[in-house]
């Protein structure tokens, strides 16, 4: 199997290289992309060799060059990510790039004739019902890697039946049975000590407003073709069982496990055949008890707004994500407090109108109009 990993030194990245390393024996890897790490890159250059790499500018790789030996092909821009994606002889690319940047890689992948193991949200939520009728047409498999919709896909293995409904599971981030006024305070620091998961820091505030679970909503509208309305999500504090499947029958199926990302992202790169780990084991006797209970859509209001968003669909998903990742980055940065991420988001909501998508094109025209709308303020 020969694998391009796009955001390799991200923290999905990282961890598909490391499954690849301890579980996928004679897998190559031809292409690796990294952004800002580039001393990281470095390192996994070395050790994989892959024949192309991707990096941002010239100064990134003049340092990559003085930290590795490397003879092969040195891509950069925006174009350059888009030949790391489709021109090389990968079966699978790996797309674990952090934001808007992974959409355009993705379709050129799929136009490309690559399989799609996807980490990236952002390309099914602003763009999944396009992406998905490409990918339709081009034969090409969607692989899910967030561990919420590869618990979703195990569950459907082998049945021909329909889902009466999905159970999207979410631990409920650091902020879980805190009130609204110590939220409304609490700053970037505390809202990336999330409790169960070892994640990047886009992905875990995401995870702190309840938005990332509204994102993995209208991922799972895209991948398994349901309406928002089939779609229900339970806290689950413990994250041992990663999501559910409730059919026309009554029974329910379950995927659990420890929260391990390598699990699904070696399913992901192995279906439908299951590989022999030595990964921690999950111990019933152990765990402590399982316990669920709903969101909390007044602390959490941004999950209410994707699914207002999943529910309206078109061009709205697309303006919700664009400028929640510009506020979750000003966030980051001390500019701006917990709520404005929703409030910012809500504003935009009331004076936005939505398009069809029919084309990349839309959707790029809905994030220029999210540019201009953030520039006005």
């Amino acid at each position: 199997m020969k694998i391009s990993v796009l955001g390799a030194t991200g923290s999905i990245g990282l961890q598909t290289l490391d499954t690849v390393r301890s579980c996928l024996l004679g897998t190559n890897i031809v292409a690796l992309s990294g952004y800002s790490n580039i001393k990281a890159l470095a390192s996994l250059v070395d050790e994989f060799k892959p024949e192309v790499v991707w990096v941002p500018d010239r100064d990134a790789t003049t340092r990559l060059l003085e930290l590795c030996e490397f003879s092969g092909e040195i891509l950069t821009g925006e174009d350059g990510l888009i030949s790391c994606a489709t021109e090389t002889n990968a079966d699978i690319v790996v797309n674990a790039l952090v934001g808007r940047a992974g959409l355009a890689p993705t379709l050129a992948a799929i136009n490309a004739g690559k399989n799609i193991a996807l980490a990236n949200k952002e390309t099914l939520v602003s763009a999944g019902e396009l992406v998905m009728n490409i990918a339709r047409e081009k034969g090409i498999r969607i692989t899910p890697i967030d561990s919420e919709h590869s618990a979703i896909w195990q569950c459907l293995q082998g049945s021909s039946a329909l889902p009466e409904k999905i159970i999207l599971t979410a631990s409920g981030g650091p902020f879980r049975g805190w009130g609204r006024e110590r939220i409304a305070v609490a700053s970037a620091q505390d809202a990336l000590k999330h409790p169960n998961w070892d994640m990047g820091a886009k992905i875990t505030i995401d995870s702190a407003s309840l938005m990332n679970k509204g994102l993995e909503l209208i991922e799972a509208m895209h991948l398994f073709a349901q309406p928002p309305e089939k779609i229900e999500i339970l806290v689950h504090p413990q994250s041992i069982i990663h999501s559910m499947v409730q059919f026309c029958d009554g029974s329910v199926m379950a995927q659990m496990g420890l929260p391990d990302m390598r699990l699904p992202i070696l399913y992901a790169l192995s279906s439908p055949e299951r590989v022999a780990t030595n990964f921690p084991r999950l111990d019933f006797l152990n765990c402590g008890a399982l316990t669920f209970e709903p969101p909390n859509l007044e602390n959490f209001p941004c999950l209410s707004l994707a699914i207002h968003a999943a529910k309206t669909g078109g061009t709205l998903p697309a303006v919700m994500n664009f400028i929640n990742e510009w506020a979750v980055n000003q966030f980051l940065q001390n500019k701006i407090s917990f709520y404005n991420i929703s409030e910012i988001i809500d504003k935009a909501f009331d004076i936005y109108n939505v398009r069809t998508v029919t084309s990349l094109n839309d959707i790029r025209e809905a994030e220029s109009w999210a540019a201009e709308f953030l520039e006005r303020g």
